[in-house]
């Protein structure tokens, strides 16, 4: 192999042999961007100024570094940043800098999570955290999880691993039950399963927030008038209106009672389920079949770090697996691609594993204690004589002016909305009970009391 060759190849993959400085360079100076980019947030603000962004695509010869790394450059400038303590608009931290540090471990193995022969080390970390958050909540010995790109993946695989179980697989009454306030995503997962509109049976909720059991044991009562098997109910742990959590030991105890399949929905509040933090409706997980949690909403856990954990891995076994005929597996040896819907996986569960280590629980419980302290402070500051508020126990809450039409309310949010972009505050807009609101989820570690009262005062 000519020098030529040699050299060209070094530039476009890691060498079994050799230094690897252009791979050192080319990471030094992506570093340096992004880090410049994080400093730089406080002048540029949440949303970039400059969003005409444009995307070159690829061309006949390849291009050379330097203008990659321009474009490269404008591609990150044009980004939102959560980093900025006017971040605020949603679930979506900054970066846990360790965390920064897996992803870039899980792409420089590139291994694959669908057998154990192409990720025989993290194969077992995954195991291993996964049990570690089941003990943690209370789940039997008998339990374990699978990590998934995204809190919609892993509620899918709860929900199939349910209808599985109670083998309805194909039946067409087979349907499962939510509270009407429940993230809308359980509609995608029911359009995946090929259920009907009328399979999804959705629960009134209380002023609260949280499923009314009245109108839980109604809907039962309905459903089981029609013919309708129930394989699956679905407790929310968070929502993401209000961070409302549903009375869990009561449901729990209907599904118990009914022998039908409880799955908690805990991508919000699921974290706070392994701490020693009193929260109001965190009780009794352990009686649930499974549960989702993703730790990126708000420990910073980069995208995307989502667990499903169930109180008996055998189900997620009898429900996936194939047999993957072209992978020579030994014996006792879990493929963990037979454990859910994903085939190949990246090992994401470094960052979560790094994470955690980095952390400890008191770092944990500093984090997830601190964004409920914002939410309170924001809430005990904010004129509850002209505010309609929406909150529940964790760091989310939301509102609009009181004694306003929806037409009134709807032009105040986006006039506000409006007013508080300019000043570098970011609060999402979503569409509740047919009206808008304002909402702010505290789960910005970089956010003070100072930029809260910055906040009030533009609001008032």
């Amino acid at each position: 192999m000519s020098a030529d060759s040699v050299n060209k190849k070094e530039k476009m993959f890691p060498t079994y042999s050799g230094s690897n400085d252009n791979l050192l360079v080319l990471l030094s100076k992506t570093s340096e961007i992004i880090c410049k980019w994080f400093s730089d947030a406080e002048k540029i603000g949440p949303l970039p100024i400059d969003i005409n962004f444009k995307c070159s695509v690829p061309d006949e010869f390849g291009n050379p570094t330097d203008i990659l790394f321009s474009e490269i450059e404008s591609l990150i400038y044009s980004s939102f940043n959560p980093v900025h303590p006017g971040s605020l608009a949603h679930l979506d931290p900054p970066p846990l800098i360790i965390s920064i540090l897996g992803d870039l471990i899980s792409a420089g193995l590139n291994n694959n999570l669908l057998a154990h022969e192409l990720s025989p080390s993290i194969s077992l970390l995954e195991d291993s955290i996964c049990k570690w958050f089941s003990n943690k909540i209370g789940f039997p010995e008998s339990a374990g999880g699978i990590a998934a790109s995204g809190g919609t993946l892993s509620n899918l695989n709860a929900l199939v691993a349910a209808r599985n179980h109670a083998g309805l697989e194909t039946d067409q009454n087979a349907v499962f039950l939510i509270s009407e306030d429940a993230h809308s995503s359980f509609i995608k997962c029911s359009q995946i399963m090929g259920l009907g509109k009328n399979n999804l049976i959705k629960v009134k909720s209380d002023n609260n927030g949280c499923m009314d059991i009245l109108e839980l044991e109604k809907s039962i009562k309905k459903c089981n008038e029609e013919g309708k098997k129930i394989f699956s109910i679905v407790a929310t742990l968070g929502t993401t209106i209000r961070g409302a959590i549903d009375p869990i030991e009561s449901i729990s105890s209907i599904c118990k009672e009914r022998n039908i399949w409880l799955h908690i929905d805990g991508s919000i509040g699921g974290i706070f389920a392994i701490t020693k933090i009193p929260i109001n409706g965190i009780s009794n997980l352990k009686f649930a079949n499974s549960i989702t949690i993703n730790p990126q909403k708000i420990l910073g856990i980069t995208k995307t770090s989502s667990i499903l954990l169930v109180s008996d891995i055998e189900v997620l076994k009898n429900t996936f697996t194939t047999g993957l005929p072209y992978i020579s597996s030994e014996n006792n040896v879990l493929n963990r691609g037979e454990l859910g819907i994903q085939g190949s996986r990246p090992a994401e569960i470094i960052k979560l594993w790094l994470g955690l280590r980095f952390l400890g629980m008191q770092g944990i419980d500093d984090i997830l204690n601190s964004s409920i302290v914002r939410r309170k402070f924001f809430e005990n500051n904010l004129n509850k004589e002209k505010y309609k508020l929406c909150s529940g126990p964790l760091h989310i809450i939301s509102f609009i002016p009181k004694d306003m039409n929806k037409f009134e309310s709807d032009a105040w949010t986006l006039k506000k909305r409006k007013i508080l972009m300019n000043n570098n505050i970011m609060l999402s807009r979503p569409l509740f009970k047919n009206r808008y609101f304002l909402r702010a989820v505290f789960g910005n570690y970089n956010t003070s009391e100072t930029h809260i009262n910055a906040i009030l005062k533009l609001l008032d």
